[in-house]
């Protein structure tokens, strides 16, 4: 089995210590995947100034950037079920209620294409759940924005 380097994805040898590519520091005892240079690449968008912008236009942003993360998870899962506008009506409609399910269901498809694609993504299903069922769904769009942004070209 071929040895990868977990930060740019070229071969390497079982022999090298550092990627001859990029320097990084190489485990010895971890075998990674190679990173699929055809995998969906999406626009990186900065969380700071998400929230921030978010709280200037008194959550009227907040409701753009969710549209935004939506559209990029389908974007990266090839998942077009439902569209952005689609989630953020349906979220609205039953008062959060679909955003909920939304949060919980992303969790486990970025999950999935990370493990398609060779990128390190966590199983936040459950943690997305908690989150939002208390109240706390920026967090939530914080943690999925930073998986999407391991997507970005």
């Amino acid at each position: 089995m071929a040895k990868y380097c977990s930060n740019c994805g070229k071969e390497i040898s079982k022999e090298d210590s550092f990627c001859k590519n990029c320097g990084k520091k190489l485990n010895e005892e971890k075998e990674t995947k190679k990173i699929d240079p055809n995998r969906p690449k999406i626009q990186n968008t900065d969380i700071a100034v998400a929230i921030i912008l978010s709280i200037v236009t008194c959550g009227i942003y907040g409701i753009y950037w969710y549209y935004k993360i939506v559209c990029d998870v389908n974007t990266v899962t090839g998942d077009n079920t439902t569209s952005g506008g689609t989630v953020v009506l349906l979220t609205i409609i039953t008062c959060g209620i679909y955003g909920i399910y939304w949060s919980y269901k992303t969790g486990q498809k970025l999950y999935e294409t990370g493990e398609r694609y060779g990128i390190n993504i966590s199983d936040n299903s459950i943690i997305y759940l908690v989150l939002a069922l208390f109240g706390f769904q920026i967090i939530n769009y914080c943690i999925i924005q930073g998986d999407l942004n391991k997507f970005s070209a």
